[in-house]
């Protein structure tokens, strides 16, 4: 398999092409976030806690004429800890809920969309473009509202703090405060809230259930799936050095200096870094730019395009251990699922992390699935996924596996 094939795999454009997904005639109708008004944060942010909606409009959602969509601005907190505003999508089934109890709300952690405004899953799912709607869809059609936020820096202004564990949680755990505030949708503080992810949105979920006893106790917590994680950045990096997929980790150096500007990525870069990044700064992972960003990373090491180890300079070392999961304690049950053959995010870092949780104490529900790569380990893992997040909105107690 060529080294395009692999990313192609890895990041889902596979899956969507064989899905066969229809381009939507008005798809092109949707502005561009970077020319649409909505995504600019008025400067100051208007006094509000974290959650709290800023603004809001409704929004296609081509998938379904039973969902009322609704496009939202609003506040959360970034690694350092500022307030900040960031984007989403609130998505509610038009029927009545028929459940038993509230209508459950999961706040769905996306995986791997790119860098650039353009990759935003708001602006995706508004022109039915997205590779994961058809998971959010599932979640719809069992009657639950869905959350979807863009994270730090996709949509609204800056680069996307790519794999930013703590950034990542907080946008997860807003959004769903968003949801719940938001006049119309019929949810309320007292709405019982799961929260979903694989991939990069695995390790958004993640990091979630970490920081939600402490960041959101507010909310009706009551399970967490994070699936596929990526946790330790200096394993993932070495892992993939002079690999097909080394441009993952390229792309995650760019979130980390978008997310802590003291670390100065610029000043680290030789002249074919800086050109790297000027070519593929706003790369999105499901479009045709893909194929050359991955003929211009494929096999490099880090010596080609930076002057000296990031993963061996102090100060990079401090930010990546800061956004290490594992180290606290999730409040909540977590199922945590991962391919075997994973050649994105290796097993054994995300290993680490059931074996730590485990350690302290967590309700961990930990699977490994022995005949999936990265791919397929979506695919596999997400009916175990959102099962386990049905039994916790029906009150069952969860089963550990430490």
């Amino acid at each position: 398999m060529n080294p395009v094939t692999r990313v192609l795999r890895a990041c889902g454009l596979v899956a969507l092409v064989a899905a066969g997904l229809a381009v939507p005639a008005y798809a092109d109708e949707v502005p561009l976030p970077s020319a649409d008004g909505f995504y600019l944060p008025p400067s100051p942010l208007p006094p509000g806690a974290l959650g709290d909606v800023v603004r809001s409009r409704q929004a296609r959602y081509p998938l379904s004429s039973k969902v009322v969509s609704t496009q939202v601005l609003y506040q959360t907190q970034n690694a350092t800890g500022e307030r900040i505003a960031v984007s989403g999508t609130v998505l509610v089934p038009s029927a009545a809920w028929s459940g038993r109890g509230s209508r459950p709300l999961v706040s769905y952690a996306v995986g791997t969309k790119g860098l650039g405004d353009k990759c935003a899953p708001s602006y995706s799912l508004s022109r039915g473009l997205d590779y994961e709607q058809f998971a959010v869809n599932d979640l719809l059609n069992k009657g639950w509202a869905v959350a979807v936020t863009d994270m730090e820096g996709l949509g609204t202004p800056g680069v996307h703090t790519y794999m930013v564990g703590r950034s990542q949680g907080r946008a997860v755990l807003d959004i769903a405060r968003a949801a719940l505030r938001l006049p119309g949708t019929g949810l309320n503080a007292a709405t019982p809230v799961g929260i979903l992810g694989y991939s990069q949105g695995g390790t958004s979920a993640g990091w979630a259930a970490q920081l939600a006893a402490t960041y959101a106790p507010d909310l009706n917590l009551k399970g967490v799936s994070a699936s596929g994680i990526g946790s330790d950045m200096v394993a993932i990096g070495t892992f993939h050095e002079g690999g097909p997929l080394v441009g993952s980790a390229f792309m995650a150096a760019l979130g980390y200096d978008a997310a802590y500007p003291d670390l100065r990525l610029d000043s680290a870069l030789n002249d074919a870094g800086r050109e790297l990044r000027r070519r593929h700064a706003d790369l999105c992972f499901v479009s045709l730019d893909l194929g050359p960003a991955a003929l211009d990373t494929s096999f490099r090491r880090f010596s080609d395009v930076a002057t000296r180890d990031l993963m061996k300079d102090p100060a990079w070392l401090a930010r990546f251990a800061e956004n290490k999961l594992g180290t606290l304690k999730p409040s909540v049950p977590v199922f945590q699922g991962h391919a075997l053959f994973d050649e994105v995010l290796p097993l054994r870092q995300a290993d680490t992390v059931h074996k730590n949780w485990c350690a302290l104490g967590a309700d961990l529900t930990w699977k490994v699935y022995p005949f999936a790569e990265h791919l397929s380990g979506a695919v596999q893992s997400y009916p175990d996924a959102s099962n386990f997040l049905n039994d916790r909105f029906h009150g069952k107690p969860a089963t550990t596996t430490c």
